[in-house]
């Protein structure tokens, strides 16, 4: 029990590192058109299937307080949707609701990659390991894609439009696109990096 809690704090400790690399650097948040491409939430995704969904949750809420925290000191057309400092274009003052689209999505990509690989476990044999991991990975990436921008279009929906340039009603085409887009990509990149990383911590973690 003791080897294992040493093995638990050392990879907590280690995905938070690599969380914090990824943050200062450009390989955390890749600019693409007026959202960003991150690969912070892969780290999140491992730590959860790994270390299960209360490590994985605080290290998603971290990833949140760095995203808000992001779009609040490098200021983007769209840090307001991330940032309640940030003032929204239509109002000229920031939204508290901005938290809520910056951590609650974070917090469970920590949570469900471990809940989906648990529940395929019992359906796969030992070989097919990977394919349970690879669509844990995927699940986790698309539930930050899909109730990010879901959540924008919930409570931002006419200042995203504003931004954009384009009507109200063509917001969620454009969200729609960017969740098959650039968020599809997104999910198979995790899903590809869950699916290697995840099967050789599982191995080292049963030693």
């Amino acid at each position: 029990m003791k080897d294992q809690n040493v093995k638990s704090f050392t990879l907590t400790a280690m995905f938070l590192a690599i969380m914090i690399i990824l943050a200062v650097t450009p390989l955390g948040f890749i600019p693409i058109g007026p959202i960003n491409a991150t690969t912070m939430h892969i780290p999140v995704i491992i730590a959860s299937i790994i270390l299960g969904p209360r490590i994985g949750a605080g290290l998603g809420t971290v990833f949140g307080v760095i995203s808000l925290a992001r779009a609040t000191v490098v200021i983007t057309p769209m840090s307001f949707v991330f940032s309640p400092f940030i003032a929204n274009p239509l109002t000229n003052h920031g939204d508290w609701r901005a938290v809520i689209v910056a951590i609650v999505p974070r917090i469970l990509i920590g949570v469900i990659p471990y809940f989906v690989y648990k529940g395929l476990h019992p359906f796969m044999k030992e070989k097919a390991r990977p394919v349970s991991l690879f669509i844990a990975g995927l699940a986790g990436s698309m539930t930050n894609t899909i109730l990010v921008m879901n959540l924008i279009f919930f409570f931002f929906k006419d200042s995203y439009a504003d931004v954009l340039q384009v009507t109200a009603n063509a917001v969620y085409g454009v969200i729609l696109g960017i969740i098959f887009g650039s968020g599809l990509v997104e999910a198979i990149v995790a899903g590809i990096a869950t699916m290697g990383v995840c099967s050789v911590l599982l191995r080292l973690m049963k030693k």
